[in-house]
């Protein structure tokens, strides 16, 4: 059932510009496993190996701690309505932060969203698609506005105390360098 390609095609392109979440896995050598639920159409397709995503303020900054050490990443998506799938984005990722040279050459490519921290950059090695059989049906009901208006009214000075106390280091204490990079 399980299909392997070397890039996104038209039609892997067009079901992930449906899809109104994914899930992002990281891992480093040793140490905990990061799987994040992502949404609030922070995705972008640069081309047919190369996807970019804003990553907000959260947490915790797994993702960031882990890919800096070990850049592999991966993203799957999955149907929740319409015809079954699951599609995962295997590659390597690197971390941009918002003191970046490229961060204000990438940044435009999103809608704004309050507490951006961080954009990642997947160079896509391996594509994989399954029938996603056994994946329940949901309806979409709309995005949460909780984080973006916690973003708002912590405002830009209030983000950084919060990356300062809980987004330097991963849960296995692995730095972010966020603060460094800001």
């Amino acid at each position: 059932m399980a299909q392997q390609f070397t890039r996104l095609n038209e039609s892997h392109q067009q079901f992930i510009a449906a899809q109104k979440i994914f899930f992002v896995g990281t891992a480093m050598e040793t140490g905990r496993v990061n799987v994040s639920p992502k949404g609030m159409d922070s995705l972008v397709v640069m081309g047919s190996n190369r996807v970019i995503w804003l990553n907000t303020t959260g947490s915790g900054n797994e993702s960031s701690a882990h890919v800096q050490e070990t850049p592999r990443m991966t993203l799957m998506f999955c149907a929740f309505e319409g015809n079954p799938m699951i599609l995962r984005l295997y590659g390597t990722a690197r971390v941009i932060h918002t003191g970046d040279a490229e961060w204000a050459d990438l940044i435009g490519f999103f809608k704004p969203l309050p507490g951006a921290r961080q954009i990642f950059d997947l160079q896509i090695e391996l594509v994989q698609s399954s029938c996603g059989l056994s994946i329940p049906f949901f309806d979409y009901a709309g995005e949460r506005e909780q984080l973006n208006e916690w973003a708002v009214g912590k405002g830009e000075a209030g983000i950084r105390q919060y990356w300062e106390a809980k987004n330097q280091k991963s849960i296995d204490g692995v730095p972010s360098h966020i603060l460094e990079k800001a």
